[in-house]
């Protein structure tokens, strides 16, 4: 039993049975209870562990490539470098790191956090400690924007949608004899799946992000106008397809409604969303994080930071290329999408 689990079933006793996205709400972000409003989840002590926390490496090639497309684009100052969800801002640390050498990079950028957490806002000042910090995307400046987004789409709130006919049941959350349940809505059309009944049949479930478009929105519009890209880097597909909802606590899987606000909750990320929503800017190709990593030359990057370990960290750091790069660890689960302005060209380690 929680807190928040109280809430929720008082809360569905008054209202009736609520969404997926809701539910998800609650349990991530209340002000109060919530699992991010609460907690710092990462590391051996947490819940789960990013890429930036498995290795320098990641951050510091994220962070070239994002000062090469800067180059790339004429080099413009004043710029925004933001970081979306940037967890302890450890892959912001790497990646300042890596570009201190840039010539003018550094002296361009301005950095921005877009974070709620007044947790995680307080580690993230340990290793920038002059970012800005905002709520949502949309107050970053309109200025040239380079975005990371590592693992923020994941954890936003998604509905849930199953195939009947031509129309849609919902999965709703309800109270089944004190305990929370999942029950489905009545069949009926709706628009914004209307594009999935020509992919779908009878039974299918898909997932939808309310979310997601006005975010991809608001970024893209200002790239497109002002310059900048975004690396998009996050596990899941090119379309919603399947149940992907799934909680994460003391690194081990759990059953969703068990303990709200007590674990993570995470679905995959829908990409071709993200790219329906990048235009007028333009959007790369669906590429594998193992694939991107390694055309961006992380193995010579290993090889070098290599030469200085021994024993234990030398096999920590093998270890770590591989679960960053090879297709059965973190290599073909999570993908990465580039946006870009259309008179531009695509980000390093990225095709059009």
């Amino acid at each position: 039993m929680t807190a928040l689990r109280d809430l929720v079933v008082t809360r569905i006793a008054q209202t009736g049975p609520i969404t997926l996205a809701d539910y998800m709400a609650d349990c991530l972000m209340h002000p109060t209870h919530g699992y991010y409003a609460t907690r710092d989840p990462l590391g051996a002590a947490g819940d789960f562990i990013t890429a930036p926390e498995i290795s320098q490496m990641f951050g510091e090639l994220i962070g070239l490539a994002l000062a090469q497309s800067w180059m790339d684009q004429g080099a413009p100052n004043p710029i925004s470098l933001a970081e979306l969800g940037p967890g302890r801002g450890t892959l912001m640390a790497d990646a300042l790191r890596a570009t201190r050498n840039v010539p003018g990079f550094h002296a361009a950028l301005a950095v921005h956090f877009v974070e709620t957490s007044p947790v995680l806002r307080a580690a993230q000042a340990q290793n920038a400690p002059h970012a800005q910090w905002h709520d949502t995307v949309d107050t970053l400046p309109d200025a040239p924007l380079f975005v990371i987004a590592n693992e923020f789409f994941d954890a936003l709130p998604i509905r849930q949608f199953i195939r009947d006919g031509a129309g849609w049941r919902e999965r709703m959350v309800g109270v089944t004899d004190g305990k929370l349940t999942l029950g489905l809505s009545a069949p009926a059309p709706l628009a914004l799946l209307e594009h999935r009944l020509a992919d779908t049949k009878d039974g299918d479930l898909v997932e939808h992000c309310p979310a997601l478009p006005g975010i991809i929105h608001a970024m893209s519009r200002t790239i497109d106008a002002h310059g900048g890209a975004a690396l998009i880097i996050d596990y899941g597909d090119w379309q919603s397809q399947g149940d992907t909802l799934q909680a994460l606590r003391r690194h081990d899987h759990a059953d969703p409604l068990a303990n709200p606000g007590h674990a993570d909750l995470t679905a995959h990320v829908d990409f071709a969303a993200i790219a329906a929503q990048a235009r007028p800017a333009k959007f790369t190709r669906l590429t594998p994080q193992g694939v991107f990593l390694e055309r961006l030359g992380i193995t010579r990057r290993a090889q070098s930071l290599a030469a200085n370990l021994t024993d234990t960290a030398l096999e920590n750091h093998i270890s770590a290329h591989r679960r960053l790069t090879h297709p059965a660890e973190m290599g073909d689960l999570f993908k990465v999408i580039g946006i870009y302005p259309a008179t531009a060209t695509a980000p390093p380690g990225l095709e059009p």
